[in-house]
Parts: C-alpha cells; structure tokens; sequence
C-alpha cells in the first residue's frame, strides 16, 4: 500500500515510504557505521509489516560537541594498508590512494563506545516510532479501501442474483428457438434425437454451479476483510476464483444478456483485484 512517514528525536530522523508489492521487499539507505542495527531494524519492520516495497532512510545530524571525537582503530587501518601495499605490488599502474579515503572505509573510525550505543538505541527507537506512523496511515487507506470493496461485491451479488433470474427460462427458450429452425425444414425430425440434444443443450449450458460458487467467494470475501491480521493474500486468491467462475458463466452462457453481465463481472473483479494490492 501507498504510504509515508516520519518520525524524528533530536539529530535523529527516519522516513519511510511504501509502495505496492506482493511480497515485503525493505530497502534501507543509512550510514556505513549504521549497519550493525541494520537487522534488528529488519525484524522490526516483518513484525508489522507484511507486503509492499518499503524505502527507509536515516538522516543522523552533525552532532557537534554531542560527542566525544572519533577514534582510528589502528589494527584496523594496518590491515587495510597491507591490503593497499599488496594491491600496488601486483598492480604498479594503481593510482595512489588519498589517505582520506582510507578513513571512509567501515570500522577505520569508531565513537566512544557508550555515546554510540545510545545513539543506535535512538536509531531503533525513532525507526520504531515511523514504523508505527507508517502502520496507521496505511489502516486508515485500509478502511477506505474496505469500503470500496463492499461496494463492488454487492454490485457482483446483484449481478449473481439477476442471472440466477433468467436461469430457469433460458433453457426453455433455447429450446423453442430450436424447434422452429427445425420445423423450417422438410426433412423428417426424429423425436427422440431431439429431445436427447435438448438434454444434452441443457446439461452445456446449466451455470448454476457457477452462480453457486459466485454467492459463496462474495460471501468469503466479506468475512476475511471482517480479520484481523494480513489478509492481502487471502484476497488475492478469491478474486482469481471469483474471476474464473466468471469467465466460466461466459464461456457457457447461450443467451446475450447474460454475456453481457459475465463481462460486466469480469470488470468489477479486475477492479476489486487492483484495490487489494493495496492491502496488507
């Protein structure tokens, strides 16, 4: 579902767009010295979330005085210029490194250690917060959408219910429309032959199975949008169900009108189907 959010303490501040997509895919853009959260921020985010692309972006402010200044890890920094000094070994035509971007390399410069678990406390604390922001503005889209969708399955129970209508006559009907091309012509008509076919028409053409099955997915649908929990999937599926039965009304309708409304569903389903990919 389509959302954003924002939620900042102090020098800290995350946002969080959403948009849509069948499965969770989080994507996050936050400092190297950053990464070490990264997967406490990932469990965070599955336990509310469960479908949609989701972009999370830190912004840690200049902190000035806030902290004490940066250390170098010098173990660290000797390992790298070892790696460095090897590279130019085997490789003379390497151009030379600006010290400067050895600093840039992850773990070459460390906070003081208290300062910075306070600060990765913060991190998870105001990503929790967005979290949550994010959460309520896509409940609030949700019920609308719930709305939306109520509204189109008691356009498809209508639809259901007027086909259900015609259903009795449009045997009889068809079978009339074959008699008079029959007796149209000279030859002799074999009785028998004739009601077997008409049988036979009948069995084709009887759609109340469908119209059954129709009835029974609107009502499903109306109780899982009633649960609580992720249910995206769950709708995803009825509207495949709903949209082959609806393309079986049509390949077995005989009759115009009832063409016309098996369309008529097919629509209103693709309609219901884009609407749910915007629920958790």
């Amino acid at each position: 579902m389509t959302a954003f959010a924002r939620a900042e303490t102090g020098h800290v501040s995350w946002e969080i767009r959403s948009v849509n997509q069948r499965y969770l895919d989080p994507g996050f853009r936050i400092p190297d010295n950053m990464r070490v959260v990264e997967p406490d921020l990932r469990n965070l985010l599955r336990d509310s979330l469960h479908r949609g692309k989701v972009d999370c972006v830190l912004r840690i402010e200049d902190r000035g005085d806030d902290l004490e200044d940066p250390t170098i890890d010098r173990a660290q920094l000797e390992r790298l210029q070892r790696l460095v000094d090897h590279l130019a070994s085997v490789s003379p035509n390497l151009a030379p490194i600006n010290p400067l971007e050895l600093l840039k390399w992850p773990g070459i410069l460390q906070e003081d250690g208290v300062e910075f678990e306070t600060l990765l406390e913060t991190v998870k604390s105001v990503f929790q917060q967005a979290v949550s922001a994010l959460v309520a503005m896509r409940e609030r889209e949700g019920a609308e959408l719930e709305r939306v969708i109520l509204e189109r399955l008691d356009v498809v129970a209508n639809i259901v219910a007027s086909v259900r209508q015609q259903v009795p006559g449009m045997a009889e009907r068809q079978g009339e429309r074959l008699r008079e091309r029959l007796a149209e012509l000279t030859a002799e008509i074999d009785t028998g032959r004739l009601e077997q076919e008409l049988v036979y028409l009948a069995q084709k053409s009887d759609i109340a199975e469908e119209l059954d099955r129709l009835d029974t997915h609107v009502e499903e649908v109306r109780s899982t949008l009633k649960q609580k929990g992720a249910i995206g999937r769950r709708l995803d599926f009825l509207m495949q169900e709903l949209n082959r039965e609806a393309n079986t009304l049509s390949s077995k309708s005989i009759a115009a009108e009832i063409s016309i409304q098996a369309v008529e569903l097919k629509v209103i389903i693709e309609q219901m189907r884009e609407q749910i990919q915007n629920i958790e």
